[in-house]
């Protein structure tokens, strides 16, 4: 008898948690209020130009994430005033876990149970509770030329997202953060992880231009702007990039053909 009660009552909380996930997913994919995101500033290193970078961080930075979204929601034929809103709440002092490199599938697991608990740790800020947490580890750009992988979970609705503290590269920066906000709304990547190159043609802003190549933009999902066979460049900004049919239909924003 006790067994029965304990599976069931296992049964009713996996329930629970199966129906605010579908609750959170419908939220976020409707497209039909605002949703909030909060980004969570943390020193990736410890420079002292990351220190005074991430000071002097405002929320106006990161305005032209949900200008964008906006812009490309419309696209779409979509018409909340306002799709995402954006706020930086204090930095962080500790950093998350790790991701282990070339997980399994448990490992991964364990990774995202082990993420998502140290985040509820660690997700103060005032205002509306967000429906998105993004995790931004600033480093200092002259002592990194190239970061960790970035990475956004639709499970949890969390991000781990690895950017430059230079004001220079903010636009670039806002390319990471849109794409890796975009997992957590259930897009998938559409690049080749080996080599980076945009899968053709989901992965390509206009998979029907003549000539194919160079393309004029970047997919988001693909995270690059073709140029040749072999070549494609980091956009410049948000600009350059925008939400492919493919990935539209992901996050909702676009409905599948009946």
């Amino acid at each position: 008898m006790f067994r029965k009660l304990r599976i069931a009552i296992l049964l009713m909380i996996l329930a629970t948690v199966g129906l605010e996930g579908w609750r959170s997913t419908s939220r976020l994919t409707s497209w039909e209020q605002t949703v909030h995101v909060a980004i969570y500033p943390i020193a990736g290193d410890d420079s002292p130009n990351t220190a005074r970078f991430i000071a002097d961080l405002e929320r106006e930075q990161f305005a032209d994430i949900g200008d964008w979204l906006q812009e490309q929601s419309r696209e779409y034929g979509r018409t909340v005033l306002q799709p995402v809103s954006l706020q930086v709440a204090p930095a962080v002092n500790e950093r998350p876990p790790t991701a282990p490199p070339r997980a399994g599938m448990m490992d991964a697991i364990l990774w995202s149970l082990k993420l998502r608990w140290w985040a509820s740790q660690h997700d103060a800020i005032g205002g509306p509770k967000p429906d998105v947490r993004l995790f931004v580890l600033f480093h200092d750009a002259g002592r990194n030329a190239v970061l960790p992988h970035s990475t956004g979970l639709e499970k949890g609705r969390i991000g781990v997202i690895h950017a430059f503290a230079n004001r220079l590269q903010r636009r670039q920066n806002a390319v990471v953060i849109a794409h890796e906000l975009l997992h957590t709304f259930g897009a998938t990547d559409k690049y080749d992880l080996a080599s980076l190159q945009p899968i053709f043609p989901q992965g390509y802003a206009e998979p029907n231009r003549d000539p194919r190549l160079p393309q004029r933009f970047a997919e988001i999902m693909g995270g690059r702007t073709p140029i040749d066979a072999g070549h494609a460049e980091m956009p410049d900004g948000l600009a350059d990039t925008v939400i492919g049919q493919e990935t539209a239909q992901e996050i909702g924003l676009l409905r599948p053909a009946r």
